[in-house]
């Protein structure tokens, strides 16, 4: 006798009865696991902004910005890819980058091959505040993160991150992701 599949979830998840609406609802231990993510990526964000607030006078968004642009080919990206790369819509993206012009630290420039394009361009009062403060930076997180946890757990949740991340960024025309709104 054979009988119909019990569960359509996915390798390594928690089974679902094929034949009925019942949410798939976190066992003990997963809802331990999520409330845990949820309450130390919650610190660890605020912990960061404040410490670049404090020291940098501006949050970890537009540090983040500035780092990306730091990164790039004669430090510019069109405005539609710093969205992408920041992962937040061109509305938020553009408040930011008004902000950091307002600073100094960036400036946009209008593309010569679209009208309606322009680029970010990090200045070099922009890159020498980011250089003035990567350092601390750089201990902030490690000192938070790092500096917490084992090689081997480092490891474990960079190759965690990244599974969840690319399954977050679906690659189908019109996919609902905030640098498309």
């Amino acid at each position: 006798m054979t009988t119909a599949p019990t569960s359509t979830a996915a390798p390594g998840s928690a089974p679902r009865p094929a034949d009925t609406d019942e949410p798939r609802w976190l066992s003990a231990e997963e809802q331990r696991v999520w409330r845990s993510y949820i309450e130390a990526s919650t610190l660890l964000e605020d912990h960061l902004d404040r410490q670049l607030q404090r020291d940098a006078g501006m949050p970890h968004l537009y540090y983040s910005l500035l780092v990306k642009l730091a990164e790039a080919p004669e430090r510019r990206l069109r405005m539609t890819e710093l969205a992408m790369l920041a992962k937040i819509t061109r509305s938020r993206l553009s408040h930011a980058v008004a902000r950091l012009e307002k600073s100094g630290w960036v400036r946009r420039e209008n593309c010569p091959s679209d009208k309606r394009g322009q680029f970010a361009v990090l200045t070099d009062e922009g890159f020498e505040v980011l250089r003035r403060n990567a350092p601390g930076h750089v201990e902030a997180v490690r000192q938070a993160l790092l500096d917490r946890i084992t090689p081997e757990q480092q490891k474990a949740l960079g190759e965690i991150m990244e599974i969840v991340a690319e399954g977050l960024q679906p690659s189908e025309a019109g996919a609902d992701l905030p640098w498309l709104r």
